[in-house]
């Protein structure tokens, strides 16, 4: 079964998970919810989209509150489960496209070894200040200020396999930041570290009050370890058009157009305007608010006001959509902004298979593994399948 659509989109809602993973207690998250805590937080989703799709269906034994189960939804619905060793952004794309990261990348939750930190300071010729887990913008309260007198850089970690470099654009202007960050990228590709990704975290404002992220952030992930859905898409002369910070994640591989983004917004916009072109192949979507704004920040009713913001732009978007077009909608991990602590949680990820072609949609079996998107994807434009994942393409036929 080959090139049932010419054109395939996964939207990616950035750490939306559907409650803990088979394995959570492995990641201490037992317990974690994202959407479940984020509905009950706002009194109640009003998402009419997602709903009709059925987003709720996915876990009827666990509605999630203010959205109604569907009799007949309007999209195929399931939900995933993560097989790579993390519980990062880079593990969950890379598995979607039949690359999942089987070896856990190193975590430094007592801050990164002395040596390590001796090189960054020689090479950028400043002073490291921190160097231990915390959250991006209680770390900009607490050093922000010093940071724009002093010069130095903020590094910090998480939960994850991350090292984040936080500085004031005007202090250190964006271009030395980056080249910072792809210098210590350099150093933690391998053994000792081998650390999943580099972080540039450029802020403004005045003062601890005023401190602000901004859209400049830049993260520098490791190369992939093989060839992607993307890279064997591309190869066959498709269109790979990435939106948001895929081509991060990708490291640029497997990519024939980007875009960064600024906000879930523009990604949506960016996304919709595509739609109107025509192209033969996959687009590829990253919402980061979801998780960089209100997931680490542990803001459920932030959280779920982007959830239905988003809710507005898809229905407005699918409007677009033609009987060529399949929609997938999904996550990359969970970020439960009512859980403890700031780090990603374990979990589920819903998954919401949409098109115009559809009379009306129904359940699918638990994926067992995020890659059996990129397994769909390939089989639709009969390319070889990765050999981690099954395509349901078939199943959206059976019916």
């Amino acid at each position: 079964m080959t090139n049932q659509f010419e054109r395939v989109h996964v939207i990616v809602m950035d750490s939306v998970g559907i409650g803990e993973a088979s394995d959570a207690a492995q990641y201490n998250d037992q317990g974690c919810d994202t959407l479940g805590h984020t509905a009950e937080a706002m009194g109640g989703l009003q998402v009419p989209v997602l709903e009709r799709m059925g987003l709720s269906n996915i876990r009827p034994e666990k509605p999630i509150q203010g959205v109604a189960l569907q009799e007949k939804p309007s999209a195929f619905f399931t939900k995933m489960h993560e097989i790579s060793a993390g519980k990062d952004s880079m593990d969950g794309h890379w598995e979607m496209m039949g690359l999942p990261v089987m070896t856990p990348l190193h975590t430094f939750p007592n801050g990164f070894p002395d040596e390590l930190i001796e090189k960054i300071e020689t090479f950028s010729g400043r002073k490291v200040l921190w160097n231990k887990p915390a959250s991006g913008t209680e770390i900009l309260k607490k050093f922000g200020e010093r940071q724009m007198k002093t010069g130095e850089l903020i590094v910090y970690t998480s939960g994850d396999s991350v090292l984040q470099i936080a500085a004031h654009e005007n202090v250190i202007p964006l271009e030395e930041l980056y080249a910072i960050c792809d210098y210590c990228r350099k150093l933690t590709i391998n053994e000792p570290y081998h650390l999943g990704r580099i972080i540039a975290r450029p802020y403004i404002g005045d003062d601890a009050a005023h401190f602000e992220r901004t859209a400049n952030r830049r993260d520098l992930t490791l190369e992939p370890t093989g060839p992607t859905v993307m890279d064997r898409l591309k190869d066959a002369g498709l269109d790979i058009l990435a939106i948001g910070k895929i081509n991060d994640i990708f490291s640029g591989h497997g990519i024939t157009e980007g875009w960064h983004t600024v906000s879930n917004e523009d990604g949506m916009n960016r996304w919709t305007e595509i739609l109107d072109r025509p192209f033969h192949g996959l687009s590829f979507t990253n919402l980061v608010d979801f998780d960089a704004k209100y997931g680490h920040r542990r803001e459920p009713v932030l959280f779920g006001k982007a959830i239905e913001a988003f809710d507005r732009q898809l229905g407005a978007a699918l409007t677009k959509l033609t009987d060529q077009d399949l929609l997938i909608v999904t996550a990359d991990h969970g970020n439960d902004p009512g859980f403890r602590g700031t780090d990603h949680t374990r979990e589920y990820v819903p998954l919401l298979i949409f098109s115009p072609r559809f009379t009306a949609g129904s359940a699918l079996p638990v994926r067992g593994t995020f890659a059996d998107i990129g397994a769909t994807v390939s089989e639709n434009f009969g390319v070889r399948l990765p050999e981690i994942g099954t395509s349901f393409l078939a199943e959206l036929f059976k019916r």
